[in-house]
C-alpha cells in the first residue's frame, strides 16, 4: 500500500490538539462545468445514492450531469456572494469564531473546517494538521442530526484517509448533537430575536433536509432525532402541537422521502386560510442553497402564490454567537482528558533537542 507523504516524525515532541468542521460541501463557482465537478463528486458518493454503481453510474453521467448543472448553476448564482458560496463563508465564520473562542477559554485548540465535497478537503485539512505537529484530532459534523448519508460519510473520507497515513493522530468522532441543550437553546434564541424584531406569525414551520423512506426502515436514526429536536425545539419556545409543523425538504428522484414535504404543506396551509408563516431549519447549521433559495425564494413564492400574506424565513445559527458557545461546549465535551493547554518553551525547546539527538544517532 502506497502512504501519504508524511513530515518528518520528531520523538518527543508536544502533542497538540485540533478540531476538524466538517460540512458537506459547495461547488467553486456558480457555474455549469464548476457544478458538473462538484456534483459528479456528491452524487458519486454511494452514501448519498444507494443505488447499484453500475446502473447509478450511467444515470448520473449519461442524463443528470447533462442536465442538471446548468440548472443548479443559475440557482447558485442567485445566492452567491462575494465572498463565494453561502455555505463555504458561513462555515469558514464558524470554524474562526470557534478558535477564537477556544482561545479565549484558554485553549491550545486549532479549528479548521474541511468540506466533504469540494476544498478544502477533508484530506487535504488533515495533512496540514500532521504537517504541524497535531497528534489529537476532534472530527466535529456540521450536522447536529446523525445520517448515513451525511455524517457516516465524512467519517468515511477520514478513515480512507487512514488507510494511506502510517502514523494516524488519535481520532474523536462527534456522531450528533440534535437533542443537546445548548444546540436547542440556540435555535430558540434565533427564533426568539426574529419574534421580537418582526413578530410572531400563526405557524412556525421547521424544515429539515429529506432522505429516501427506505433509509428510515435500513436504521438510520436520521428521522427520529429530527422529530426529536422540532420536539425540544417547540418546547423551549413554549409552542403548542397546532402551532408548528415539521416537514422535510429537497426531494430528489422518484422514490418515496421523508413526509411531510415542506412546500405541498406551505401550499395546503395557505390554501386553508393560514395567512402568516414562520419558516425554520435547525437542520443546516449554516446559511446554503437548500435554505436561501429552495425556502426563502421558491417556498416563499408557492406560499404567495396559493394565497398566503407573509413568509419570514427566520435565518440559520451562522455565527450566532450563542451557537458559537454552545458549539465549543459541545467540543469540549468530546475532548475531555486530552491536554489542551499551550506547550510551554521549555517542552518545546527539549522536544527539539531531543529530535536532534535522534537524528544524529541515525
Amino acid at each position: 500500500m502506497a502512504f501519504n507523504k508524511e513530515p518528518s516524525f520528531q520523538h518527543g515532541q508536544p502533542a497538540r490538539t485540533a478540531v476538524l468542521y466538517c460540512n458537506l460541501g459547495t461547488p467553486s463557482a456558480p457555474t455549469a462545468p464548476a457544478l458538473r465537478k462538484y456534483l459528479a463528486e456528491f452524487l458519486g458518493d454511494s452514501r448519498v445514492v444507494e443505488i447499484p454503481k453500475p446502473i447509478w453510474w450511467l444515470i448520473l453521467h449519461g442524463i443528470i450531469l447533462r442536465v442538471r448543472p446548468k440548472k443548479s448553476a443559475a440557482k447558485y448564482a442567485s445566492i452567491w456572494t462575494e465572498g463565494g458560496s453561502p455555505l463555504k463563508v458561513f462555515t469558514d465564520q464558524q470554524a474562526q469564531s470557534l478558535g477564537k473562542a477556544m482561545q479565549e477559554r484558554g485553549h491550545s485548540v486549532t479549528v479548521r473546517y474541511a468540506m466533504r465535497y469540494g476544498q478544502p478537503s477533508i484530506p487535504e485539512q488533515l495533512n496540514a494538521f500532521k504537517a504541524e505537529g497535531v497528534q489529537r484530532v476532534l472530527i466535529v459534523p456540521a450536522y447536529p442530526q446523525y445520517s448515513g448519508t451525511t455524517t457516516a460519510s465524512v467519517f468515511d473520507a477520514v478513515y480512507r484517509w487512514g488507510l494511506k497515513t502510517r502514523l494516524i493522530p488519535e481520532m474523536r468522532f462527534v456522531n450528533h448533537y440534535h437533542d443537546d441543550p445548548r444546540y436547542i437553546a440556540a435555535l430558540a434564541q434565533t427564533v426568539r430575536e426574529h419574534w421580537a424584531a418582526q413578530g410572531q406569525a400563526e405557524q412556525l414551520v421547521m424544515s429539515f433536509h429529506g432522505v429516501p423512506e427506505r433509509t428510515l426502515h435500513l436504521g438510520d436514526p436520521y428521522h427520529c432525532e429530527c422529530l426529536k429536536t422540532g420536539r425540544m425545539l417547540a418546547e423551549a419556545l413554549g409552542l403548542s402541537k397546532d402551532q408548528y409543523k415539521l416537514t422535510f425538504q429537497s426531494r430528489f428522484g422518484k422514490a418515496k422521502w421523508l413526509e411531510p414535504y415542506t412546500e405541498p404543506t406551505l401550499i395546503a396551509m395557505a390554501q386553508k386560510g393560514v395567512k402568516k408563516v414562520d419558516v425554520i431549519c435547525p437542520g443546516f447549521t449554516g446559511d446554503c442553497l437548500e435554505t436561501l433559495e429552495e425556502i426563502q425564494q421558491e417556498a416563499q413564492e408557492a406560499f404567495f402564490h396559493a394565497g398566503g400574506d407573509s413568509f419570514s424565513y427566520i435565518p440559520c445559527l451562522n455565527k450566532h454567537p450563542v451557537w458559537i458557545q454552545a458549539l465549543m461546549d459541545i467540543s469540549l465535551d468530546h475532548m475531555q482528558g486530552w491536554d489542551l493547554s499551550a506547550p510551554d518553551a521549555a517542552a518545546l525547546a527539549d522536544s527539539r533537542a531531543r529530535a536532534l539527538a535522534h537524528g544524529a544517532k541515525n
